[in-house]
């Protein structure tokens, strides 16, 4: 072993302790946990109290729909985001890129948590907020890849979509988390407390939870991949441009899978169901402790089907798991509005958890088929660059698509419909992919890590 090579790693660039795998899982799990309650935190406030707050001289309809798009605005500076982490990190390391991405979208979150609104500031208010907002989406740009790729390249072969769900476990907890604490203020500061100061406690909260992710993610050694290609000198001077050069079609590809999870996953984390279900001028006026709590139940519930898709995704392959995964949500799609729209919370809870178990099994495997379609030497840039072009094509504008679908036909059939469109593209994508369990992630074999896994190509 070179002595460069950082303790705890074997030739082969697994981890050689039990020891050492608990903590990289756990790092990257309580990492992603804390950057996607930031993220999604955000999201739910868009959906119950930003728009009076920041945008309320549009009139009510207007106010909602801006403050629904500066979700979808972050998205756009995602691949900015991507395009940076992936430079830096198949430059200098996943691990360097974890800590700067963690630090941006604490202190982002937690300045709006002290932001003026549009009545004390002026128009100065939605400005900053729409600001603050680019920088979360510049940093989950970058988190995603390198959370990944920390998870995948320490995994044991056999093992790798498993150890792969354990970053895709923080988004479903990072829900958890976030309705839970919106959910908890909105019982303790109901009412005109909830929009005078209740929300902004658990922004304020994110500035504790990023000194704990920092604490965490300090601990854990640089991916054993990447040491190698260090070693070696091996680090690609340009690796978008490679990416773009060599595997442009499989950025696309590999977009469209996550576009279709996306889409459909914003419908709760990007605030649509809590605003449509809350609304006192809509049809359901439900109270909004009440949603926030149908929310976190099926957070749960996603996140156990995104660990039960990673280890799925070890036992009968990525692209059966997928496939399965796709099947499900479109029958989940179909039922959602109908049990949302009976006014009853109980079946609203049903409706949404029956929709995380396609979600989680189109998510639990992600990291591991993305890790595997793409070269040593530019996998960050590959990663990250096609996660944030799906949540572009997916996530960005849903909640958005979804109101502006609602009020141009006044009913949620065509939201439906929309939804149902997004998950066949994913399937269609992910139809079009060779399932590449196993293939070796090391530099040693970047020649067969080049043979493109688009079906019917033979290279890229």
């Amino acid at each position: 072993m070179s002595r460069s090579q950082p303790p705890g790693f074997t030739p082969t660039g697994t981890i050689s302790t039990t020891k050492d795998r608990r903590r990289v899982v756990f790092a990257t799990v309580v990492g992603t946990t804390v950057e996607w309650y930031d993220f999604f935190l955000y999201a739910s406030a868009a959906g119950l109290v930003f728009g009076q707050l920041f945008f309320a001289p549009a009139g009510p309809g207007i106010a909602q729909i801006l403050a629904f798009l500066t979700v979808g605005l972050s998205f756009l500076f995602r691949p900015l985001g991507a395009f940076l982490a992936g430079h830096l990190g198949d430059k200098y390391g996943r691990r360097v890129v974890l800590m700067l991405t963690l630090i941006m979208m604490g202190a982002s979150t937690t300045l709006i948590g002290v932001l003026p609104t549009y009545e004390v500031i002026g128009v100065a208010a939605p400005v900053l907020l729409i600001l603050l907002r680019v920088l979360q989406g510049i940093s989950a740009g970058g988190e995603w890849g390198g959370a990944v790729l920390m998870a995948v390249e320490h995994a044991p072969k056999t093992k790798r979509s498993l150890f792969g769900a354990s970053p895709q476990l923080g988004v479903p907890l990072g829900l958890l988390l976030a309705s839970g604490m919106l959910g908890l203020m909105a019982l303790i500061a109901p009412g005109d407390a909830f929009f005078a100061w209740g929300w902004r406690v658990p922004f304020l909260l994110s500035f504790v939870l990023i000194l704990v992710g920092y604490y965490v993610r300090r601990k854990v050694e640089e991916s054993p991949v990447f040491v190698e290609l260090a070693e070696r000198k091996e680090q690609t001077r340009m690796p978008i441009v490679q990416l773009f050069r060599k595997h442009s079609l499989l950025v696309v590809i590999a977009a469209f899978v996550f576009a279709g999870n996306n889409a459909v996953g914003y419908m709760t984390t990007g605030g649509y169901i809590q605003r449509y279900a809350t609304n006192p001028d809509g049809p359901l006026g439900l109270a909004t402790a009440d949603v926030l709590g149908a929310v976190t139940l099926s957070a749960v519930t996603w996140l156990i089907f995104t660990w039960l898709g990673g280890w799925l995704g070890d036992k009968i392959g990525r692209r059966n798991t997928y496939i399965i995964g796709w099947v499900s949500m479109l029958v989940a799609i179909v039922a959602l509005f109908p049990l949302v729209n009976s006014g009853s919370i109980v079946l609203l809870t049903v409706g949404l958890m029956l929709l995380t178990v396609g979600l989680g099994l189109t998510y639990g495997p992600q990291a591991a088929l993305y890790a595997e379609l793409f070269p040593a030497s530019i996998r960050f840039s590959g990663v990250s660059i096609a996660y944030a072009l799906g949540a572009i094509l997916g996530g960005a504008f849903a909640p958005t698509i979804a109101t502006a679908l609602v009020d141009a036909t006044g009913t949620t059939v065509s939201v439906t419909v929309y939804l149902a469109i997004m998950a066949v593209l994913g399937l269609v994508a992910t139809l079009l992919l060779r399932d590449r369990s196993g293939i070796p992630l090391g530099p040693d074999h970047e020649a067969e890590q080049e043979v493109s896994p688009i079906r019917g190509l033979s290279r890229v």
